[in-house]
């Protein structure tokens, strides 16, 4: 068996083969599809090849699989941490990725199928969408505050109410000329991305998983489907530990000798795209009632609110690794509010508004039946306080007399 090791970079890719513990330069290959489909029909159906984990490592894995037997990707923050040398070249690093694959000790990556990878890049494109409309309402803010214009009394700068209000700001005329600019690149902007949650709506539709995951208060369809993109299948992570480890939502411990470990603030590695969506999510899972907002406020009480939504996002990690692993809803979710969801999903995807109708959502316009929905969360919620204030007040078990270490 032959071992090819490829060190990827944006245009080139510098290629080594290990073969009988010897390894071999086979030289560099451009990054382009011609040239590494070229490359490819040179290899064995025998081959096993390695790549690192780039921006461009799926197409690579896409052209190279058919023609070897097997193609592994590698975690390139691991790789580094167990081959650190001070030389290094880049047939150094191939070579260390083919002589890792070899020992055994290659730390490698879940390659996701064709339709997560889709759903990555759809979710990707609309983060790119929101952030640059952001970026867009940030540089309008600050041609305003050069002007000495004075804070804007709407809550949305670009919504009808203040885009009158901005353009009727005393500012010099190459400024307007730029607001106005700036607004309608900020419209296109809009539309795009209505376009792009279109084809996420219409691909989460029949979704199972999609469904289970917005019976969890504060999911809503972009939260739901951008998990899903991140996590992929489930059954690839043992534990929930894992899955929030994966997310960056995992606590760094330090321990050293017989010494106590100590926790400290989450590790932020991993998948920062779906970390984010669950804090924004748990932001809106403490607004509602339930187990989580008891939660959130007991530990808001001791560490501060932003510590606590963290907290939240953990729980809501370890909630959806549950919840997909046994194919189980949110025991205390809210029909109504679920419905809502739904409803929003299926008009998001395209679905026609029945205006003067009643739908599946009808019930969530009406207060009694909204509050009759909210009771069970509520009595869920005011359990979870009375198990805590037990806990508390128990406290730590006394030891047996004669058990203290004392001698």
């Amino acid at each position: 068996m032959r071992i090819i090791g490829l060190d990827i970079y944006r245009v080139f890719a510098e290629a080594v083969v290990l073969e009988d513990g010897i390894a071999r330069r086979l030289g560099r290959v451009d990054m382009t599809r011609e040239k590494l489909t070229a490359f490819a029909s040179t290899l064995w159906p025998t081959d096993h090849v390695v790549v690192e984990a780039t921006g461009n490592a799926a197409a690579v894995v896409e052209i190279l699989a058919p023609r070897v037997a097997r193609v592994a990707v590698a975690n390139p923050l691991q790789v580094h941490l167990i081959a650190r040398a001070k030389t290094k070249t880049d047939k150094i690093d191939a070579r260390v990725l083919a002589q890792l694959y070899a020992a055994g000790f290659l730390p490698e990556v879940w390659i996701p199928d064709a339709e997560t990878q889709a759903r990555r890049r759809q979710v990707t494109r609309r983060n790119q969408l929101v952030k640059s409309r952001v970026r867009l309402k940030a540089i309008v803010q600050s041609i305003l505050h050069a002007q000495l214009a004075p804070r804007c009394p709407h809550l949305d700068l670009f919504g009808g109410k203040g885009r009158a209000w901005v353009l009727a700001q005393d500012v010099p005329p190459d400024e307007r000329v730029a607001i106005i600019r700036h607004i309608e690149e900020y419209d296109r902007q809009t539309s795009a991305q209505r376009l792009v949650e279109q084809d996420i709506a219409r691909s989460a539709m029949p979704d199972k998983d999609v469904r289970r995951l917005m019976t969890i208060p504060g999911v809503d369809m972009v939260v739901a489907v951008g998990v899903m993109a991140a996590i992929g299948r489930v059954d690839r992570f043992a534990s929930a530990d894992q899955l929030s480890a994966y997310l960056g939502l995992h606590p760094s411990v330090r321990q050293s000798g017989d010494g106590p470990a100590y926790h400290g603030r989450i590790t932020k590695r991993g998948r920062s795209d779906a970390r984010h969506l669950l804090v924004e999510a748990a932001w809106q899972a403490v607004r509602s009632p339930g187990p989580l907002r008891a939660f959130y406020e007991r530990v808001k009480a001791r560490r501060g609110a932003h510590v606590g939504a963290v907290a939240v996002a953990r729980k809501l990690a370890v909630l959806i690794w549950h919840m997909l692993s046994r194919g189980e809803d949110y025991a205390w979710g809210r029909p109504t509010l679920l419905a809502r969801k739904m409803r929003k999903l299926e008009l998001a995807a395209g679905a026609e508004p029945r205006r003067g109708q009643r739908g599946t959502a009808y019930d969530y316009n009406k207060p009694e039946l909204r509050q009759a929905d909210r009771a069970g969360a509520e009595h869920a919620e005011q359990a979870y306080r009375r198990i805590m204030q037990h806990w508390q007040r128990t406290g730590r078990r006394h030891q047996p007399a004669g058990c203290d270490g004392s001698g």
